[in-house]
């Protein structure tokens, strides 16, 4: 009797974790639905079968945790006081997103697939332009000018605001509830 009371709750927290962040992609990062569903392979939460279900192990919820704790306390989601702070400490910061990621992924990669499809369009498609951009213009002295400083903070503001609704599907992920905002 026990056992099945423990199955049944562990089947209940798999579900609702799915749910949870087939909601946050779709809502709150606005991914077209389609590419949601790619993401829970070509079905809702309602349509996966427990062992399906099963793929949001908790490895995927520990690698959802590692790099939401990353991304929680870097610049890149939390606020740059326009007289605060140096830009390229804080493009530094958002770089080393990176090289934390590719370790969690290592770490992780195989045995967290939702994790790792989350990581990898985070990086590639969310975050990549804006190091890409800036670390050629910071090699070119560009944090020497204040129009280009006033620039890269604009900018990281932009990337904040887009990585606050995949901090939502992170914190799903991991079953925990987002507390980005919790500073402000």
């Amino acid at each position: 009797m026990e056992t099945q009371i423990v199955e049944i709750i562990n089947a209940v927290v798999e579900r609702a974790t799915a749910h949870a962040l087939y909601q946050a992609l779709y809502h709150y990062c606005q991914f077209p639905i389609e590419k949601v569903r790619k993401i829970f392979s070509e079905k809702s939460p309602e349509e996966l079968t427990d062992d399906e279900l099963r793929e949001l192990t908790e490895r995927n919820q520990d690698a959802a945790w590692a790099m939401y704790v990353q991304m929680l306390t870097r610049i890149t989601t939390q606020p740059l006081p326009d007289e605060d702070g140096d830009e390229q400490t804080a493009l530094d910061s958002v770089y080393k997103l990176f090289e934390i990621t590719r370790d969690i992924l290592t770490e992780y990669g195989r045995e967290a697939p939702e994790f790792s499809k989350l990581a990898v369009l985070i990086l590639n498609q969310k975050v990549r332009w804006f190091t890409a951009k800036w670390h050629k213009r910071s090699i070119e002295g560009a944090f020497e000018d204040p129009d280009a400083c006033t620039e890269f903070r604009e900018q990281l503001k932009e990337v904040r605001v887009v990585l606050s609704g995949y901090m939502q599907a992170l914190a799903a992920l991991a079953g925990v509830e987002d507390i980005t905002d919790i500073s402000e």
